[in-house]
């Protein structure tokens, strides 16, 4: 599982043209699932993003975790994070889940980070989206489960 964690402002989703899903002070996290994750890395992942110190104490410094900010989360499921890129000039899908396995384990992981943080919003597994944001820092973070 890939995940980047983006710090926003404010983030939104639009599926054909309809807004559908919006934010405002958190992380937008985009995640591609690949054909050996499993539930287990699901946890994992959310751990980490949870608690991973990206925004700013009164000095500046980053101390505090979303949970600490009381932030938003929007969580996207974006396959593109789990091709494979490194041959050729056409990304490959050799190593991203297939449909079933992708669907369930976005379910898991939101259902996961639901657990712990109650501002989740979510992108449509499968839908051609339209994100708007507003990259605070830029802050941008990539997390593997394994």
């Amino acid at each position: 599982m890939k995940l980047l964690a983006q710090r926003v402002l404010n983030s939104s989703l639009k599926v054909n043209q309809e807004e559908v899903a919006s934010i405002g002070r958190g992380i937008l996290a985009l995640v591609g699932f690949e054909k050996n994750d499993t539930s287990s890395d699901c946890r994992r992942i959310v751990k980490k993003l949870l608690s991973y110190r990206m925004f700013p104490d009164k000095t500046g410094k980053m101390e505090r975790s979303v949970l600490d900010i009381n932030g938003d989360i929007l969580l996207v499921p974006q396959v593109t994070l789990a091709l494979e890129t490194r041959k050729g000039a056409r990304p490959s899908f050799s190593e991203a889940a297939n449909a079933d396995l992708g669907k369930k384990l976005f379910d898991v992981l939101s259902q996961e980070i639901s657990k712990h943080q109650g501002k989740l919003k979510l992108g449509i597994f499968g839908a051609d989206m339209q994100i708007s944001l507003v990259n605070d820092g830029p802050v941008t973070f990539y997390f593997q489960s394994k």
